[in-house]
C-alpha cells in the first residue's frame, strides 16, 4: 500500500466525459506509481458504477445525473464523500482540477479535511466568464481563498499562469503544458482501419476533409468553419468529431446554408478512436474563441495534420504563423476568430502548396515530441507540484 495519497476533484471523468482536463489527469496519474490517487466526480450516467478503478485512479461517482441542479449539488455531495474517505484513507493532499473545483476543496477544508491542496488551471473559458458572471461574483471569496492557500498552482499555459496573481495567490506557479494524444505521438495505426473509416464517412477520391475533434460548444467556433465551407469548392468537406450543447444549433446552420452533404457530425467518439479520425482527415481547423491550451491542436500536430487555428489564449504558445510570427519556426496557419473567409483562404493555401505543408507539419510534430510528451509532463508534475504536498 502506498503511503502517499491524493484526493482529486473533477466534475467529469472517464470513460464517457473526456476533454483536455480529464485526459490530462488520466495521462499524468498513469505515469506516477508512488502516489495513490482517488477521484470524486459526478455520476452523469445513472448506469455507470459508483466506484471503479480506471488506470491508476480509484474513481467515486456522486450525484444523480448531469442536470444543472445535479451539478450544483455535486459540491455538497463531494464534500460529504471527501470527509468519509479521508477518515478511512487519511489523504496527504487534495488536487483541484480547474478553477471551480476549488469550491469542494475549500469547503472540504472548512468541513474538517485539514490537508493542503494544489490547483491545476485547465480552464478553456476566458477570465471574465470564469470570475465575473453575476451568479459567480457572490462566491468568488471561496475561490480566492483556494488560490491564496494553495501550496502549488499548475497552469497549462503562460496565459493561464497570469490568473493566480489576479486572485491574490502567493504559491509557486508552475507552467506545465498538457500533451498530445499518445496514439498520435506513437503513430501506430492500422491502415485497414483508417480505410474502413474513410468509407464509413463517405470519403471519395479527391475529397478534402477538414476536421475538428473538440466539444460542440460556442467557444470552439465550429460555426465559423461551417461558414467557411461556403467559400470553398464542393469537394472540401467538414467532419466534426464529438458532441456538445451547440450540436442542434450547428445542424440548423448547416441546413440554412444547404451544406448537408458536406458536413458530417459523428457524435461522441471514444478517445481511443479519435486518432483514427485524424488519420482519415486532411486539415485540422480550430477557430476557437477562447482556449486554455488546446490538447486537440497538439494531437493534430503530432498526427502531421496541417493546423489552422486562432491564436487565442494558450494556442499562441505553440501555433506560430509564417507571417504573424516571422521570428519563430512555423507550426501552423493562424486566423482571427469569427473570420470564415480567412479559414477558406488558408485551406486553399495549404492545398496549393504541398511542399510548404510538409515542411510546416514536420516542424510542428517535432515541437510536440520535444515539448508536449506526457512522460515529461508527469515527471514535472511529480517533482514540481505534488512534491510540495507530500
Amino acid at each position: 500500500m502506498k503511503d502517499n495519497r491524493i484526493l482529486i476533484f473533477s466534475l467529469a471523468y472517464h470513460p464517457s466525459h473526456v476533454s483536455g482536463a480529464e485526459a490530462a489527469v488520466y495521462e499524468i496519474t498513469s505515469r506516477i506509481n508512488d502516489i495513490e490517487f482517488h477521484l470524486i466526480t459526478l455520476l452523469f450516467d445513472p448506469h455507470a458504477p459508483r466506484n471503479e478503478k480506471i488506470g491508476n485512479v480509484q474513481v467515486y461517482r456522486v450525484g444523480s445525473g448531469g442536470s444543472k441542479l445535479s451539478k450544483i449539488l455535486f459540491i455538497p455531495r463531494a464534500i460529504w464523500k471527501a470527509r468519509s474517505l479521508h477518515k478511512e484513507l487519511h489523504f496527504n493532499a487534495m488536487w483541484s482540477v480547474m478553477t471551480y473545483m476549488l469550491f469542494p476543496v475549500v469547503l472540504s477544508k472548512w468541513a474538517g479535511v485539514s490537508i493542503p491542496h494544489v490547483l491545476t488551471l485547465q480552464d478553456g473559458d476566458p477570465y471574465e466568464r470564469v470570475f465575473k458572471r453575476w451568479f459567480v461574483r457572490p462566491v468568488t471569496p471561496i475561490l480566492d481563498y483556494g488560490f491564496r492557500h494553495a501550496k502549488a498552482i499548475q497552469a497549462i499555459s503562460a496565459y493561464l499562469a497570469e490568473w493566480p496573481k489576479r486572485r491574490g495567490a502567493t504559491a509557486p506557479i508552475e507552467v506545465i503544458h498538457n500533451g498530445a494524444n499518445p496514439r498520435d505521438i506513437r503513430a501506430e495505426f492500422d491502415q485497414g482501419e483508417i480505410d474502413a473509416l474513410k468509407e464509413k464517412l463517405g470519403k471519395k477520391e479527391g475529397d478534402v476533409f477538414l476536421i475538428n475533434t473538440a466539444r460542440l460548444v460556442h467557444q470552439k467556433g465550429a460555426d465559423t468553419t461551417i461558414r467557411a465551407l461556403a467559400h470553398l469548392p464542393e469537394h472540401v468537406k467538414l467532419v466534426l468529431v464529438g458532441g456538445g450543447a451547440q450540436e442542434a444549433e450547428l445542424k440548423g446552420l448547416v441546413r440554412e446554408l444547404n451544406l448537408e452533404e458536406r458536413v458530417i457530425f459523428t457524435g461522441l467518439v471514444e478517445r481511443t478512436e479519435v486518432s483514427n479520425y485524424r488519420q482519415a482527415a486532411d486539415i485540422f481547423v480550430g477557430p476557437s474563441r477562447s482556449e486554455g491550451l488546446g490538447n486537440a491542436f497538439l494531437s493534430a500536430m503530432a498526427s502531421r495534420l496541417p493546423v489552422i487555428a486562432t491564436q487565442v489564449g494558450g494556442i499562441a504558445e505553440f501555433l506560430f504563423d509564417e507571417k504573424r510570427d516571422p521570428n519563430r519556426p512555423t507550426t501552423g496557419w493562424a486566423v482571427d476568430p469569427d473570420e470564415p473567409e480567412q479559414i477558406a483562404e488558408k485551406v486553399l493555401e495549404i492545398l496549393e502548396h504541398p511542399e510548404h505543408r510538409e515542411q510546416v507539419t514536420t516542424t510542428a510534430r517535432a515541437m510536440v515530441l520535444e515539448k508536449f510528451d506526457w512522460d515529461i509532463i508527469a515527471k514535472q508534475m511529480r517533482e514540481r507540484v505534488f512534491a510540495r504536498v507530500l
